[in-house]
Formats: structure tokens, sequence, C-alpha cells
């Protein structure tokens, strides 16, 4: 298998989870806070020192300014626009977001002034994706507005559960547009997604437990670079 034609992206939940990403071998990072409410923009000095210490691994930055569901208001849409340009000041590679409608639809009114605050970066459609109604219209429609891939786990809790849909998507594509397939990749099934997928690129955490879990704040989980490098490696 050709290695030259995967890319390999790591969540990254905090500048250790980068290095460590950067340590394993993967060719970019997202990187966000939050990750319990499924991730949320990163403060601007964790970007700042993110982007210090990845010199071989591009840096993703998630835009997203809270949990919950993919419904933004104008405010929170203007706020979106300003993390972008701060990201962009910083020198990220690319930024990843996603808006819809309340009817389950792309918001392409909010997504294409997010896409102009992105001019010059490499822009990724979120798992806001697995909401939409329609998945194949959507996906045309964010072609049309100018994203550059789609993170997604085929509208199921996990990426291998997916697997039909992330099929079909991947045909439907045609290389108009790059599939990431990310939720529960990992080094026991990311080869058995590839084979029945076709897609190329994924996303995993490949995170462990590090140090003393707090009986009321928990467990403390970072990327390890160990695990980046084994899950690439299924890949061989």
């Amino acid at each position: 298998m050709d290695m030259s034609t995967f890319q390999f992206e790591v969540c990254a939940n905090g500048v250790e989870s980068c290095v460590e990403a950067q340590r394993g071998g993967a060719h970019r990072v997202e990187l966000c806070a939050g990750i319990p409410e499924g991730g949320t923009t990163p403060s601007w000095g964790e970007i700042k020192q993110a982007r210090q210490l990845l010199t071989q691994t591009k840096l993703h930055v998630i835009i997203r300014p809270r949990g919950g569901n993919f419904v933004y208001s104008p405010m929170e849409v203007e706020r979106m626009v300003q993390d972008i340009l701060a990201a962009k000041e910083l020198g990220v590679d690319g930024v990843v977001f996603g808006c819809l409608t309340p009817d389950g639809n792309i918001d392409k009114q909010s997504c294409r002034m997010l896409l102009d605050a992105a001019d010059g970066l490499s822009v990724t459609f979120h798992r806001a994706f697995d909401r939409v109604l329609n998945p194949s219209q959507s996906m045309e429609e964010i072609i049309a507005l100018g994203f550059h891939r789609i993170l997604t786990s085929g509208q199921q809790p996990t990426a291998e559960a997916g697997i039909p849909l992330l099929r079909k998507l991947q045909c439907q594509a045609n290389g108009r547009i790059i599939l990431l397939a990310g939720s529960g990749v990992n080094e026991g099934n990311i080869a058995h997604i590839q084979r029945e997928t076709g897609i190329h690129e994924f996303h995993f955490s490949a995170r462990e437990p590090v140090g003393i879990c707090d009986p009321a704040f928990g467990q403390v989980l970072r990327t390890s670079a160990d695990r980046v490098r084994r899950t690439i490696e299924q890949l061989n």
C-alpha cells in the first residue's frame, strides 16, 4: 500500500498532545479545547505555543464558540470570524468549522462569512455534517461553498459503524472534496475502515491516561506518540 497517499490527523486536546502527535508522525493536528463538549476554540496562548512547537506537523484549529448544537446566532458567527482572524495572525495552517440551520441544512450564509475570513487557509467542515438531514445534498453544497474536506463518521457514533455511508459519500465525492473519517478510529480498526470505504484521510486522538485520576475531576488524557505511530503503521 502506498503510504504517500494517506494523511493522518490527530485530534489534540492541548499543546502536549500536539507535540506527541508530531513525534508519532501525524501530518497535522486539529487543536481543540472542550473535548467533552465535542471540541471548542482553544485559547490564543494555546494556539501560539502549538504553532511554535509544531515544526513538521500542520496546525489546524477548531472554530466553535460553545458545545451543543451547530446553529449559531449572528453574534456567535461574528465571534467565530474574529477567532479565525486571530488564528490566521498566529500562523495556523487551517481552521475547522461548520454551521447548520435549525431544520438541519447547511447554513450557507454563515459558512460564507467564515470562509471569507479563512481565505488562504485549509478549511474543513467538521462533524456538524453528521447532523444534517440529507448528507448527499449537503456534501454538494459544501463542495460548492469551497471547503477542502469534510470530517465525518458517516452519521454514526463511530466511523466504523458509519462505513456504509462513508463508502457512498467517497464514491459521490469522486475527488472533488476530501473525506476525513473520524470518531473511534484506532489501531484496531483503521485498516478495516480504509479497505471498506477507500478513504485516505483519518482523524483520531490516540489518547491515554496520564497522572493520577482525581475522584472529583476525573482522569487527564493525552495523545501518545506510540499510539499515533501504531495506528499509522496499520496501513503499511
